[in-house]
């Protein structure tokens, strides 16, 4: 067989096979793949040429907190200590900020030399939560994984001596490989015993199918966006559909306030007219909860104007009625 010639141009193709063993490997990829997605998660207008909206986000939601800082009459963000004595709410009052390419050390005085922007009230950050649902879905691909291999494997195999065993070991890496194993002697076969083996490992597959959409649709949502993590095999309604509705918003919600928060007092102290909202599908998301929102606003204002309204139609027929036996 001809040997395949990997022309990038057309398609890069893969030089190695995903090893799902290697944990730290695959919940890198998890991490990097919804890092690229959160990164879209707010546009910001009139940033500065000195600072990326893609270092700014990834630095903010990596570590939980970033510092605006002017330095040669340039606006920067950069990644800080916090410390100091604490103020009046026991909270930092110096950002120590260092920067070996522009030869940078500072203590600068937070609200006086420079902001603090933090990714959320407690200014933790997205990485721990993201690293939470990675490290449960490596778990869960280790698993399917080897439950697709125990899936070929009717018998459990058991050898009596090393020669025995060096062959069965090879027979299964075939079968992890996808081949038939071949059975060259019948030595082999003396010193073999086979055990049945029934896992019912198509059952357990589709259970974890479904916990690991369960997580996936989960870690969307705590990110603001709706995931179906229906577990019914029957299609949903409407109503069911958005029952986690009200649960999407507040993590989200509370990161955009507190960058509006700092965005005010860089303004403020810089002369910048920097400012952010949602963007993408976050911001269809906010577009159609205040639809939502005024719809119900609007149903309430109809249900407490119906009774007042038939209220004054009695009133108005009995008044008639009086009338009517008056000038009889």
């Amino acid at each position: 067989m001809a040997k395949e010639v990997n022309y990038y141009g057309l398609f890069p193709m893969a030089t190695k096979i995903t090893d799902f063993t290697d944990k730290v490997a695959r919940v890198n990829d998890y991490l990097r793949e919804f890092f690229n997605r959160t990164s879209q998660m707010f546009k910001y207008n009139n940033l500065p040429k000195t600072i990326p909206k893609r270092n700014l986000e990834l630095m903010l939601q990596s570590y939980g907190s970033i510092v605006w800082y002017k330095y040669n009459n340039e606006l920067y963000v950069f990644r800080c200590g916090l410390g100091g004595e604490p103020n009046e709410y026991y909270m930092p009052t110096i950002a120590v900020i260092t920067n070996p390419y522009l030869k940078l050390t500072a203590n600068a005085k937070i609200d006086e030399d420079c902001i603090v922007m933090p990714n959320d009230t407690s200014y933790s950050g997205l990485l721990n939560l993201h690293s939470k649902y990675a490290t449960m879905l490596a778990e869960i691909d280790i698993t399917i994984l080897n439950c697709n291999y125990t899936s070929r494997m009717p018998s459990l195999i058991s050898a009596k001596d090393d020669k025995t065993n060096a062959s069965a070991k090879k027979l299964l890496q075939d079968i992890i490989q996808g081949k038939l194993g071949i059975i060259g002697e019948s030595a082999f076969l003396d010193g073999l015993k086979s055990l049945p083996y029934n896992s019912q490992a198509n059952n357990v597959i589709t259970q974890l199918i479904e916990l690991k959409q369960y997580l996936k649709a989960s870690w969307y949502n705590e990110m603001g966006l709706n995931s179906n993590y229906n577990m019914k095999r029957e299609s949903i309604n409407s109503n069911e559909s958005q029952l986690n509705d009200d649960m999407l918003h507040p993590l989200i919600d509370d990161m955009l306030e507190q960058r509006k928060l700092a965005l005010e007092k860089v303004n403020e102290m810089f002369g910048t007219n920097i400012s952010v909202e949602f963007n993408g599908a976050w911001l269809q998301n906010q577009k159609e909860s205040e639809i939502v929102l005024e719809n119900m606003e609007k149903q309430v204002e109809q249900s407490q104007e119906t009774p007042q309204e038939e209220t004054s139609k009695e009133d108005k027929k009995v008044d008639e009625e009086k009338d009517g036996d008056e000038n009889v």
